[in-house]
């Protein structure tokens, strides 16, 4: 699972420095928000994510860890999505508050799950 999450980390940093750098070059700033949100959602708790997972929890490939990656990911790509197309002005933000209000649950409930591993199933630091 260490594997998958640092990939997944990887692709968000090159995403967010790809968005980060078109917003440089056309001095457009609208998706600082969204920006923001890959590089620290995507990069750096997916980052964290695998790092957990390397160094402590002990069954990496656990049911309970491929719902945790799963709920992470399909959370954390919604969200972006979601913050996209409402900064880019794209869709309206009423129409887009049911899929930014399951993705957050989506994500706290990653995070949470990441939480109870870590306290159940990691080995002792």
């Amino acid at each position: 699972m260490e594997k998958k999450y640092i990939i997944s980390a990887l692709i968000y940093a090159l995403a967010g420095l790809v968005l980060g750098t078109i917003m440089a070059a056309s001095k457009n700033h609208n998706q600082m928000v969204t920006h923001a949100h890959i590089m620290l959602l995507g990069f750096v708790i997916t980052f964290c994510y695998g790092i957990c997972y390397k160094l402590w929890v002990e069954d990496s490939q656990s049911k309970l860890a491929k719902l945790q990656f799963i709920l992470h990911q399909l959370g954390t790509l919604m969200m972006l999505i979601g913050l996209y197309l409402m900064y880019g002005k794209l869709v309206d933000a009423d129409k887009l508050e049911p899929m930014m209000a399951s993705s957050s649950v989506m994500v706290i409930i990653g995070m949470a799950l990441m939480l109870f591993q870590f306290i159940f199933r990691a080995q002792k630091i």
